[in-house]
């Protein structure tokens, strides 16, 4: 195994990474809330988790990655240690009974908008079918690997109760369950908000001190008893709703059947409260002097040098990208996985129209010269990450993902190796390399899907020049508009018509 280093938010620092076991990687990956469609500040993060498991895979690691989906109890006030607001699947069902009303199309394709476990059912579909087309692993073992925070609710119960038998929670009042954020010295221990500075309510968030009967302000709910609420179960603290933090600890802890793992993603939003209060419960219940060993955190996403919001008009899902929201043209989603992925984790991306200009040309590039060497030599060799163009790209993502530097090194290769000209031998080589690559990067196309569509635009170009030279100009301009709509650039040559893909 090649020497790895990562960036641990735990430590503020780059360390070697060596996972538990020799050869298998622990991971869990927090996942999207499931009351809307997922916008691309949250793919930007999902992406960046597939970038590190495809290449933890790459250099001959077993890896077992996580993704949670949560449909109950995350709190509209989020940013608040103990949640406030309203529960946002009880929100997103009564927005959608509304739109149903006033006739909204997708809101309408739920039987009843106003059943929260519809909404996340709804939800679920379009968000496994928005990261299939993206290229994530993850959403290929669903459901096996991206277990549904309700069908988890005993296993939080369960190290509630480990929590309060240990004295690291207490019922408050009001019936309620908290976290003593006392009980646990190491308290900020990723964040560095030290429980002083959240006494006094700093950053706003945490909530008033005494409410609800809580001993500290910055003690968070574990259990919620509500009978009101549409989503509920039985506990021996009444019937009611868990905390939005407990689900993760549980999970993560019943699906990776450990109590300390390899690695935590998850957006830089998530280092305080979430992740804070993960840490604290899951060492809490279990007496671990760790939770997660490593903890990695992608930075947020602009678009257009702003800040993403609806009231800017700047919000993006991934499928209105795909449908041409935003650049008035249909976008191939290995163009829009590209974007998202060819900078740093750790850096503040620009989600801008040239930005998705320049990675359609990259893809274009990647695509054609794959393409022709596959016409040269067929299958490609068995090439693994000794190969000197593989290492230099592992190399660069051995330090930290870095992403830019193994990207130019992919370039670097197929300016120095052009296909033009080469022998079978050496095409199946650079085959080999080039399909390296796309085990991390997941942006050339299946081959079978690819040669169909490659096979039609060809059969159709061929029937415009035929048409052309019959002087039927009717029949070929309906056949070049065919070709258009369904996305390809339309040329004439020498040599008869052109059809290329169009990508962005």
């Amino acid at each position: 195994m090649p020497d790895l280093r990562f960036y641990n938010t735990l430590t503020h620092q780059i360390e070697p990474f060596t996972p538990l076991e020799a050869d298998r990687v622990s991971m869990y990956n927090c996942g999207p809330t499931v009351y809307d469609f997922a916008h691309i500040g949250n793919f930007k993060t999902f992406l960046f988790a597939d970038v590190l498991r495809r290449f933890l895979e790459l250099v001959g690691y077993d890896v077992h990655q996580v993704m949670n989906l949560t449909d109950v109890g995350h709190m509209t006030e989020d940013q608040l240690a103990d949640g406030g607001g309203e529960d946002k699947m009880e929100v997103a069902a009564q927005r959608l009974a509304e739109a149903k009303k006033a006739g909204d199309a997708h809101a309408s394709a739920i039987d009843n908008p106003n059943d929260p476990y519809q909404v996340a059912e709804f939800y679920i579909d379009a968000f496994i079918e928005d990261a299939q087309l993206l290229g994530m692993k993850i959403a290929d073992e669903f459901p096996q690997n991206m277990p549904r925070a309700t069908d988890f609710v005993p296993n939080m119960v369960s190290m509630v109760e480990q929590l309060v038998a240990k004295d690291h929670a207490y019922v408050a009042a009001d019936g309620a369950v908290y976290y003593s954020v006392e009980s646990f010295e190491s308290y900020g221990i990723l964040s560095g908000n030290s429980i002083h500075e959240l006494k006094g309510g700093a950053g706003g968030r945490v909530v008033a001190e005494n409410q609800a009967g809580k001993r500290h302000p910055a003690d968070f709910l574990l259990w919620k008893p509500d009978d009101t609420h549409l989503m509920k179960w039985n506990s021996p603290y009444g019937t009611g709703y868990p905390g939005w933090h407990i689900e993760c600890s549980a999970m993560a802890r019943a699906v990776l059947k450990r109590d300390v793992i390899d690695i935590h993603t998850g957006g830089e939003d998530n280092i305080f409260p979430h992740h804070e209060c993960e840490i604290a419960q899951s060492r809490g219940a279990t007496g671990e002097e760790e939770f997660a060993r490593f903890w990695m955190h992608s930075r947020h996403l602009m678009v257009e040098g702003t800040k993403m919001s609806k009231s800017k008009g700047n919000f993006f899902t991934v499928r209105q990208i795909l449908d041409g929201r935003f650049t008035d043209r249909p976008v191939d989603p290995a163009v829009l996985r590209y974007e998202m992925i060819k900078a740093n984790y750790r850096s503040q991306m620009n989600f801008t129209k040239r930005g998705l200009e320049d990675s359609a040309a990259n893809v274009r590039k990647l695509r054609e010269y794959a393409a022709a060497l596959e016409a040269q030599a067929g299958e490609p060799a068995d090439v693994g990450i000794a190969h000197p163009a593989v290492a230099r790209f592992v190399d660069a993502l051995a330090d930290d993902l870095n992403i830019a530097g193994a990207l130019a090194s992919v370039f670097e290769y197929i300016n120095e190796n052009p296909a033009a000209g080469m022998s079978a031998e050496a095409s199946a080589e650079s085959l080999g390399v080039i399909r390296c690559f796309d085990q991390v990067l997941g942006v050339l196309p299946v081959a079978d899907a690819a040669g169909d569509d490659e096979a039609w635009a060809s059969e159709k170009a061929a029937a415009l020049d035929a048409a052309r030279a019959d002087k039927d100009y009717a029949a070929a301009d309906a056949i070049r508009g065919e070709l258009q709509d369904a996305g390809y650039d339309v040329k004439t040559t020498k040599e008869g018509t052109v059809a290329t893909k169009r990508l962005a």
